[in-house]
């Protein structure tokens, strides 16, 4: 129906893609796990259960002056 190549397997045509859907893809897994990995770093010990989210970042600063 589109024209073009594509690889065919039982009746179905599968379209190639174009450079520039390969490189945009690629693109933006990169930046999907870069994102990944940043969050597991922020919140990995939360996730993991090492740490609760309410104890805070270790600052203090709300009265713990005594």
């Amino acid at each position: 129906m589109g024209g073009g190549g594509g690889i065919t397997y039982k009746g179905v045509t599968v379209q190639t893609p174009k450079t520039w859907h390969t490189v945009a893809g690629k693109g933006l897994c990169g930046v999907m796990w870069f994102w990944i990995l940043y969050r597991a770093k922020q919140d990995g010990p939360v996730v993991m259960g090492w740490r609760h989210p309410w104890d805070g970042h270790g600052d203090h600063g709300h009265g713990d002056h005594h």
